[in-house]
């Protein structure tokens, strides 16, 4: 399965080792889950890492960005995206969205609730399913 990962999922994995992502980290290892990501969500893994609250010293920071990078596939575009997508509520989740319809991503992966919210679109199609850690576990093994 093809899957974006939204900030929030990627610092429960990396950071927090949340147990509701470690069926997501065993199916990245095994190859089951391919990732990917692109400068805009690369960009604000490293603007919210660096966070107070999280209490990442900039060797920390780079280590969580380079762990993310070494299983989540570049998927970059050169060119102006103007895709049919709905519009998320918060416009800096948009970027997810268009990152999955570029990859063509069977699973973007958040616990953003306008984005879980926005899955349920009626009058454009999101590009995926849009799904918490939880439920993608459950795809993964079922």
């Amino acid at each position: 399965m093809r899957a974006v990962l939204d900030t929030h999922i990627v610092m429960d994995l990396l950071h927090f080792a949340d147990p509701r992502t470690q069926a997501l980290q065993r199916a990245i290892m095994r190859g089951a889950l391919r990732c990917f990501t692109d400068r805009p969500c690369l960009s604000e893994l490293e603007r919210v890492s660096a966070y107070p609250q999280f209490g990442l010293d900039a060797a920390a920071q780079r280590a969580l960005l380079e762990r993310y990078r070494s299983f989540a596939s570049a998927c970059d575009s050169d060119q102006s995206e103007d895709y049919p997508l709905p519009r998320c509520r918060d416009s800096d989740d948009q970027k997810f969205l268009i990152l999955a319809l570029r990859c063509r991503a069977d699973l973007l992966i958040t616990r953003d609730r306008l984005l879980l919210k926005l899955a349920r679109h009626r009058h454009l199609p999101v590009p995926c399913t849009i799904v918490t850690a939880e439920a993608a576990s459950a795809l993964l093994a079922g």
